[in-house]
C-alpha cells in the first residue's frame, strides 16, 4: 500500500509540475470570491444599492481574475508596482466609456479603438498584457452600463478597493517562496522519470503477449519522454528568481545533476523501446528493474538491474538459439541507464563537483508560472505578403492590434444583427482568439475550443441553473468551484476553461433573475460569429503561416545545436576561449527549449488542419528532431569525462555544423542536397583515422554521440527511409564488380537486418548506400575500380577496406565489434 500511495501521488505531482496550476486556481478562486465579498460589505456599508453593489462585485471578480495572474513576482515591491496601475488601467477605460457613452456611433467605434490600444500595450511587457486587458474591461463597463461622470467615482473606489485587497492577499495568504516552489518542481521532475520508467514496464509486459497495442505504449513513451524535458526546463527557469535554493546546491549544480538524470531515463526509455522488439527472456527480467524504478524501490531496482546486466552479459557470450537472436545489447544498456539514474537520485545531498560559475544564465524563462508558448516562437516570423502589404512589415503586437480591430468591428456589425444589446459575446469571442496564440492555425483552434465549450457548458449550464434555482448559498459554491476548474484545467485544453466559464455565467443571470435557455442559446450564437469572424480575419488579414513558423522554430533549433557543435569541437582540440568558456550545460538546455518550441508550433500540422499537410510524416520528422537534442545532450554529458580521440571528434562535430548550415537553407521536410558533402567529412574524419579502431569507436561516448548525429541529420536532409540503393553518376572508368556480403553484431548477436551499410571513396564521398534484409545481407552496385571504404551505421560501426577488380564481385563480411 506505501508503494501505491506513493505511485497515486507521483501521478499527481507529474500532472502538474510543482503544483502550479494548482496554485493559480487556487489563487485565483479565493482572489475571486473573497474579492467579491468584499465588495458586497463594502457596498452594503456605504449604502451603494442593488445595483451599485452588483456592480462592484462584477468589478472586484475581474479585477480579481486578472491581477491573481499578473501579481506572480517574487517580491513584495515588484507587487505593489504592478498593482498601482491597476486602477489606472480600468478607470482610463472607464473615462473614456463615460465620455462616449451617449452616442452610440461613437461608443462603437471607440470600442474598435480600445482594442486595438489593448493589443498595441503588450509590446511593452508582460504588466501591459494586463493592463490592456483591464483597459478594455474599464471602456466595456462604463459604455454598456451607461455609467455617468456621477458614477465614475464610486466605481473606480471599488476597484481600488479590489486592487488593495487582492494585492495584501498576494503578500500574506498567497505569497509564493520561491525555494518551496523549486523544490516542488523538482519533485516533479523526479515523478515524471518515474513515469517514463511506468510506461516502459507497460511496454515490456503488454508486448510479450499482445502486438496492437504497441505502438500506442511507444507514443506515449516518447510523449513523457518530452515532458520531463519541460519540467526539466521550469526547474532551469525557477532555478533563477530570486531567493530560490536547493538546499546547498547552487544552480548550475542543480542543472548539471538534472542532465545527466534526463540523459539516463533517455537511455533507458531507448533501451526499453529497443528490448520491447527482442528477445522475450530478457526483457521479462527487464520489467522489474522499470517496475520499481516507478515504485520508488531504488535499491530493488538497483538488485534487479545488476541482475538484468549479469544475465545480458551471458546471453552475450552464449550462442542463441534460432528464434533468440537480439536483445542482450539493449538489456545491457538498460541495467546501465538504470544504475545510473539510481546512483544520481542516491546522491541527493551531495552537489556534483564542477568549475565555479559566477552568474547562473537560465537558458529558459516563464511567463505567468509556465513555459512561454507559441507567440514567443512565432514574435519574429514576418507575415504573408510583405512584397505588397506594408501592414506585414509591421511587428507581430501591432498586426495582432490590427486583426484585433478589424475582427471586433466586424463581430459588432454582425453580431448586432443578430442581437442589439447581447452583441458583445461575438466581440469578446473576437477578441481573445488574438490573446495567447501566434499563427492562424492556433487561431482557429482556439476559436473552435471556445465554440465547442460554449455548446457544451451549455447543456451543463441549464441543468445546474434548475438544480440551484432558489438556493444562493449552492450557486455561490458553483461559482468558486467553476473558477477553480477553469483556472486549473485551462492549461490543459482552452475547451475546459469556456465550459466552466459558460457554467458561472449560466449562475450569475440566475441570481440575478435573468437565466433563460434562450439566453444561453443567444451566447453560443454570437460566441459562433465572433469566432468566425476572428478566424477569418487571422486568415485574410496579415496572416502568420504556421508552415513558416515551424520554419523558423525549426531554424533556431538548428542554431541551437549548431552553437552547441561548435563549442564541442573547441572543447574536444582545446582551442575553446578561457574567459569566459562556453557553458555547454547552458547551451544543452537551450537546444531543449528550442525542440519544445518547435513541437508548439508545429502540432497543427500533426493533425489534419493545413492543406496538402502530411501529420505521419510531421510526427516522423519531429522524433527525428527530438532523437537530434537527445544525442545532443548526450554528447554534452560525454564531453565531462573527456575523448580520447579529440581530434577525429572536432572535425566531425565542424562538419556538423557545415551539413546544419546547408540544412536551415532547405524548407522543412524538402530534400537539401549540398548537406551531403559536410556529412561525407564527417564520414572522413570518423572513418580514416587509423588510431579509432571500430570496438574504440562504439565505446567512445563522445564518437557515439557524433556518429547518432551524423545518421539523423542525413535523414533530415533527405527525407524518406531508405528502401533500395542509391548510386552515384556513373563515370568513364572501367567497371569493377557488386560488393556483398552480410552485417552481423557483436559477440553473438547475429545477423543484423535494417542497417545502413556505405561506400565511400578515398575523399569520404558517399558513393552508394543500401540497407541490410532480415537476414543481415546487403548488396552494392558495381562501382569504377579502385580502392573504396565501407561503413556500417550502426550501434556499434564498423569500417573495412575494399578493392573493386574489372568484373570480380567481392564479398565484404563486416561485424559490429
Amino acid at each position: 500500500m506505501p508503494g501505491r500511495r506513493l505511485e497515486f501521488w507521483d501521478r499527481i505531482v507529474a500532472s502538474d509540475p510543482g503544483l502550479a496550476r494548482l496554485r493559480v486556481a487556487g489563487s485565483a478562486a479565493v482572489g475571486m470570491s473573497s474579492a467579491m465579498a468584499l465588495e458586497y460589505g463594502f457596498g452594503t456599508a456605504t449604502h451603494a444599492g442593488t445595483q451599485g453593489i452588483l456592480i462592484a462585485m462584477m468589478l472586484g471578480a475581474v479585477v480579481a481574475m486578472m491581477g491573481s495572474m499578473a501579481l506572480t513576482n517574487i517580491g513584495i515591491w515588484a507587487n505593489t508596482r504592478t498593482a498601482l496601475f491597476f486602477p489606472v488601467a480600468i478607470g482610463s477605460g472607464m473615462l473614456v466609456g463615460v465620455a462616449v457613452g451617449s452616442h452610440t456611433d461613437l461608443m462603437l467605434s471607440m470600442f474598435v479603438v480600445v482594442m486595438f490600444a489593448a493589443v498595441f500595450m503588450r509590446r511593452f511587457g508582460l504588466p501591459f498584457f494586463f493592463y490592456g486587458f483591464m483597459l478594455w474591461m474599464g471602456y466595456f463597463f462604463a459604455a454598456f452600463l451607461h455609467a455617468t461622470m456621477s458614477m465614475l467615482p464610486a466605481l473606480v473606489e471599488a476597484v481600488a478597493v479590489a486592487t488593495a485587497w487582492l494585492l495584501l492577499l498576494s503578500i500574506t495568504l498567497l505569497r509564493t517562496n520561491s525555494t518551496r516552489i523549486l523544490r516542488r518542481t523538482v519533485r516533479a521532475f523526479d515523478a515524471r522519470a518515474r513515469a517514463v520508467a511506468r510506461t516502459g514496464a507497460e511496454l515490456l509486459e503488454v508486448a510479450r503477449v499482445e502486438q496492437q497495442p504497441r505502438p500506442r505504449l511507444r507514443r506515449r513513451l516518447h510523449a513523457r519522454q518530452a515532458r520531463l524535458a519541460e519540467v526539466a526546463l521550469m526547474v532551469e527557469a525557477r532555478s533563477a528568481e530570486p531567493g530560490a535554493r536547493y538546499g546547498d546546491w547552487p544552480a548550475p549544480a542543480l542543472r548539471r545533476r538534472l542532465l545527466d538524470a534526463q540523459q539516463a531515463i533517455d537511455d533507458l526509455a531507448a533501451a526499453t523501446d529497443g528490448l520491447a522488439m527482442g528477445n522475450a527472456r530478457l526483457a521479462t527480467a527487464a520489467f522489474p528493474v522499470l517496475d520499481r524504478l516507478a515504485r520508488r524501490d531504488d535499491a530493488g531496482a538497483k538488485r534487479a538491474a545488476q541482475a538484468l546486466a549479469e544475465l545480458a552479459e551471458r546471453a552475450g557470450r552464449e550462442q542463441p538459439a534460432a528464434n533468440d537472436t537480439s536483445g542482450w545489447w539493449p538489456a545491457r544498456h538498460l541495467a546501465v541507464a538504470a544504475l545510473e539514474f539510481v546512483g544520481l537520485v542516491g546522491r541527493v545531498g551531495t552537489p556534483p563537483q564542477q568549475e565555479e560559475i559566477d552568474e547562473f544564465d537560465p537558458a529558459v524563462t516563464l511567463a505567468l508560472g509556465n513555459l512561454t508558448g507559441a507567440p514567443a516562437a512565432a514574435r519574429d516570423v514576418p507575415a504573408r505578403g510583405t512584397r505588397w502589404n506594408p501592414l506585414a512589415r509591421l511587428d507581430m503586437t501591432t498586426r495582432q492590434a490590427i486583426q484585433v480591430a478589424v475582427a471586433g468591428g466586424l463581430a459588432i456589425l454582425v453580431g448586432r444583427e443578430l442581437s442589439a444589446t447581447r452583441y458583445y459575446w461575438a466581440v469578446i469571442a473576437a477578441f481573445v482568439m488574438f490573446t495567447g496564440t501566434g499563427t492562424r492555425s492556433e487561431t482557429f483552434l482556439k476559436g473552435f475550443n471556445r465554440v465547442a465549450g460554449t455548446l457544451i457548458g451549455l447543456v451543463a449550464s441549464i441543468g445546474l441553473a434548475h438544480l440551484t434555482a432558489g438556493h444562493t448559498s449552492l450557486v455561490l459554491v458553483v461559482i468558486v468551484a467553476s473558477m477553480f476548474c477553469g483556472f486549473y484545467l485551462t492549461t490543459i485544453s482552452y475547451a475546459y476553461m469556456i465550459f466552466f466559464v459558460t457554467i458561472m455565467v449560466g449562475q450569475l443571470y440566475s441570481v440575478l433573475h435573468e437565466f433563460s435557455d434562450g439566453l444561453l442559446v443567444l451566447r453560443l450564437e454570437e460566441t459562433a460569429i465572433g469566432a468566425a469572424i476572428g478566424f477569418a480575419v487571422a486568415l485574410v488579414v496579415v496572416p502568420l503561416s504556421t508552415r513558416d513558423t515551424v520554419r523558423t522554430a525549426r531554424d533556431n533549433l538548428l542554431g541551437a545545436l549548431s552553437e552547441l557543435l561548435t563549442a564541442a569541437a573547441e572543447r574536444l582540440d582545446g582551442t575553446a576561449p578561457t574567459d569566459p568558456p562556453a557553458d555547454l550545460d547552458r547551451l544543452a538546455r537551450s537546444l531543449d527549449d528550442r525542440l519544445r518550441q518547435l513541437a508548439l508550433v508545429a502540432r497543427p500540422l500533426t493533425r489534419p488542419l493545413v492543406w496538402g499537410n502530411s501529420p505521419p510524416r510531421t510526427r516522423h520528422r519531429l522524433t527525428l528532431y527530438a532523437a537530434t537534442a537527445t544525442h545532443a545532450r548526450a554528447l554534452t554529458v560525454a564531453l565531462r569525462r573527456g575523448a580520447e580521440f579529440s581530434s577525429t571528434g572536432a572535425d566531425a562535430c565542424r562538419a556538423l555544423v557545415t551539413a546544419i548550415t546547408q540544412l536551415v537553407e532547405a524548407a522543412p521536410g524538402h530534400r537539401q542536397p549540398a548537406a551531403a558533402g559536410p556529412l561525407a567529412e564527417v564520414d572522413s574524419a570518423l572513418f580514416t583515422d587509423r588510431r579509432a579502431m571500430p570496438g574504440a569507436r562504439a565505446t567512445d561516448p563522445v564518437l557515439h554521440a557524433v556518429i547518432h548525429l551524423r545518421r539523423l541529420l542525413r535523414e533530415l536532409a533527405e527525407p524518406g527511409t531508405v528502401t533500395r540503393s542509391e548510386v552515384a553518376p556513373e563515370c568513364d572508368r572501367p567497371t569493377g564488380g557488386c560488393v556483398r556480403g552480410t552485417v552481423r553484431g557483436p559477440g553473438a548477436v547475429g545477423p543484423l537486418a535494417e542497417i545502413s551499410v556505405a561506400m565511400l571513396d578515398g575523399s569520404g564521398n558517399v558513393l552508394a548506400r543500401t540497407c541490410t534484409d532480415r537476414h543481415g545481407r546487403y548488396q552494392l552496385p558495381a562501382f569504377p575500380c579502385g580502392d573504396y571504404v565501407l561503413v556500417v551505421l550502426g550501434y556499434p560501426t564498423s569500417t573495412v577496406p575494399a578493392r573493386l577488380d574489372s568484373g570480380v564481385s567481392r564479398a565484404v563480411h563486416l561485424n559490429l565489434s
